[in-house]
């Protein structure tokens, strides 16, 4: 179980974890992404935004 919490915020994760990635959000058109791996195409995933 992972437990998240932040300015009131509190998220817990019950899940069984197959990888953590850390990867840089890159421009994509008039938006954004962050690349993960082909092999996890049609898996679920969280993404976490952190502060600088």
């Amino acid at each position: 179980m992972s437990r998240i919490s932040s300015a009131g915020i509190e998220v817990s994760i019950e899940e069984e974890v197959e990888e953590v990635l850390k990867k840089k959000v890159t421009p994509f058109g008039n938006s954004a992404k962050v690349g993960c791996p082909k092999r996890h195409l049609g898996k679920k995933a969280y993404l976490v935004v952190c502060k600088e």
